[in-house]
């Protein structure tokens, strides 16, 4: 086995129905640019009533259709925002979270100590989370997961990862193995993934690698580290 093996993004999850949410992390090939990127997909006529909105550099998940909406407060929130130096990624309302702990002076891991996954039983979704730090040209960054310690949601255990960025690799983290009843997971560490220099190339690669009845929405950014501009790209499977 090839621990420092770098998978490439459809290797990873074509064929797989259901990867739910999730975060990429990394830097392009050249070492130029730092690149993040977050999707959802859902299985429930709620879930997949949502599109990606940018507004002033922040992404939200907003209905399609307002007139469909059953509940809003898993499916409705920032998934990306900045605070300072930091870009802020995640799968639900701890983006808030960690952008006030980052305004108080709370690192990202503590901040987020104070939340727990999705009280969605019997699923139990994790919640995922991943945080850029921009600093004199170049940037480090952190993942995190919590997930439940059990079937029953009695506890939850908390993951964090942090990274050096390196040229041409990325870090992938998922909210489910696959899909089940209940959903299974996301197991062990970010997956790590190869991350070139097109964001047009990467951003079809993971587009087309998801599964089509079940994608919903995907948000890519890259960030010249040189220049600090930034390019991005959304797609909307409801138009």
């Amino acid at each position: 086995m090839d621990i420092y093996k770098i998978n490439k993004i459809d290797g990873l999850i074509k064929g797989n129905p259901y990867v739910g949410r999730g975060i990429i992390a990394g830097k392009s090939a050249d070492g130029k640019k730092a690149v993040s990127a977050y999707f959802i997909m859902g299985r429930s006529a709620n879930s997949r009533n949502r599109i990606f909105a940018e507004e002033n550099g922040a992404v939200y998940t907003k209905p399609f259709d307002e007139s469909k909406v059953e509940d809003p407060s898993l499916i409705i929130y920032a998934a990306i925002r900045k605070f300072n130096n930091s870009l802020i990624v995640t799968n639900g309302d701890q983006t808030d979270t960690i952008y006030d702990g980052l305004k108080a002076g709370i690192g990202f891991s503590d901040s987020l100590k104070s939340r727990e996954f999705e009280p969605d039983k019997p699923n139990f979704t994790p919640r995922i989370s991943a945080v850029l730090n921009f600093c004199e040209g170049d940037f480090d960054y952190e993942m995190s997961i919590l997930k439940s310690a059990d079937a029953d949601g009695t506890a939850c255990n908390r993951y964090t990862f942090s990274y050096t960025a390196l040229p041409g690799l990325g870090h992938f983290i998922h909210t489910y193995v696959t899909d089940g009843d209940p959903i299974p997971t996301f197991q062990g560490e970010p997956e790590r993934v190869e991350i070139g220099n097109d964001i047009d190339e990467f951003t079809c690669a993971l587009w087309n690698s998801l599964d089509e009845d079940n994608k919903i929405s995907l948000y890519v950014r890259y960030t010249d580290l040189e220049t600090g501009e930034e390019i991005n790209r959304l797609i909307n499977k409801n138009k």
